[in-house]
């Protein structure tokens, strides 16, 4: 992995000197924990909104307690943990810190504050995102896969909740502990066969080759199919097949022709979309959302379909690329950043995406007692689920 491939149309510039401190404190009592804003890894995960208490610069803190964790999760943070250490590029999230504090582990990185794109679409966009927004949010995202791909890398975990957006409007792609090497023992192979067995949670996303596990197996491309259910998320505020059970799931990924970004008969229905929206299931809409000039509670008539928008023809050609049941005939993460679709990019997107997205979210709304120095909770964190915020 020393040898990574970048693209040589980006640079990679060096952190911040307050930043540089932070990546070398691996002291807990220089941490104050604020908030904590989500959870991740199946739950196992509680993240935090924190201030590096020396710079005062707010970093996040993702805190496991590694006794919960059976072997095949231990490998998975392994991994994350030792591929953020070699991957340098702007739009992968980046791991600052990693250390152990008895045997809870901590990850230190940056803060990103405008959270998920999950998370905005929950907050400020329940009927789904404007064309130019989701074209800057998905032109950063398969950047950042187009590298992992180039590198030898699946993702496995494209979506929404696993899109982050920093307040100067850099995209970047989190969720690594899905990640799967296609290289082994310093060959690339061309197809995996390995399922990851806790991620129930990612199904909808999932290509119909990985759902299937034959002796076809999968590859790089089935990322882009979980690109084309992204954009249909962004699109709708919705996640598609969000309560299908697996089975009818693949039957109806595998039913053709690829669906269009606003197609109602891949979405949950209102019913179901109420009781998981109430339960914190990341279904990509909740009771309440949070506008520039205060809180209103959304009207249930509003829940029941996609809302009624016009795409240019362009997306639709990108999303039923991406969702071509034949892997072979989806795009390469390299050729759809040349899609007609994101022809209007300009060199400033990061400006273009703060132009399109309320201001930042700076500071925690609900101030917590700081932990200084950090004690072990005498119990295991509650079994409550919020992956708007999934790193």
């Amino acid at each position: 992995m020393s040898l990574l491939v970048d693209e040589p149309t980006l640079s990679w510039s060096r952190p911040s000197t307050r930043a540089s401190e932070v990546l070398c404190s691996t002291n807990v009592s220089h941490y104050e924990l604020q908030v904590e804003i989500g959870r991740g890894f199946d739950n196992l995960t509680s993240v935090h909104l924190a201030r590096h208490t020396p710079t005062g610069t707010l970093v996040t803190i993702k805190i496991t307690n590694l006794e919960n964790c059976n072997e095949e999760r231990l490998k998975a943070l392994q991994k994350a943990v030792i591929l953020s250490h070699f991957f340098r590029h702007p739009n992968i999230t980046t791991y600052w810190t990693v250390f152990t504090v008895g045997s809870w582990l901590w990850v230190i990185s940056p803060f990103m504050a405008y959270g998920s794109a999950s998370q905005l679409l929950r907050t400020y966009f329940p009927e789904g995102m404007s064309e130019t927004l989701i074209r800057n949010i998905l032109f950063g995202a398969v950047r950042g896969l187009n590298y992992l791909h180039q590198n030898g890398c699946i993702h496995r975990s494209i979506k929404a909740s696993h899109i982050l957006i920093s307040g100067d409007g850099l995209v970047t792609l989190s969720g690594l502990s899905h990640l799967h090497s296609l290289v082994k023992h310093g060959q690339r192979h061309r197809a995996v066969y390995d399922f990851p067995q806790f991620s129930t949670s990612v199904q909808p996303w999932l290509s119909p080759e990985l759902l299937r596990q034959d002796l076809h197996g999968y590859n790089v491309k089935s990322d882009i199919y979980s690109v084309g259910i992204t954009a249909c998320e962004l699109a709708s505020g919705q996640v598609p097949f969000q309560d299908m059970h697996r089975t009818q799931m693949l039957l109806q990924k595998l039913k053709g022709p690829p669906y269009s970004p606003l197609d109602i008969s891949i979405f949950p229905q209102s019913e179901s979309r109420m009781k998981n929206s109430q339960s914190g299931v990341d279904s990509g809409i909740g009771e309440s959302v949070l506008v520039s000039s205060g809180t209103h509670t959304v009207n249930s008539d509003r829940l029941h379909t996609p809302s009624s928008k016009t795409f240019s023809p362009a997306f639709f050609s990108l999303v039923q690329l991406c969702l071509q049941q034949d892997p072979e005939k989806r795009p390469s993460a390299s050729s759809l950043l040349s899609h007609v679709f994101f022809k209007q990019m300009k060199e400033e997107s990061q400006d273009s995406i703060l132009s399109l997205l309320p201001p930042a979210y700076n500071k925690p709304s609900i101030s917590l007692p700081p932990v200084l120095p950090w004690t072990e909770p005498e119990c295991d964190f509650p079994d409550e689920k919020d992956s708007y915020w999934e790193f």
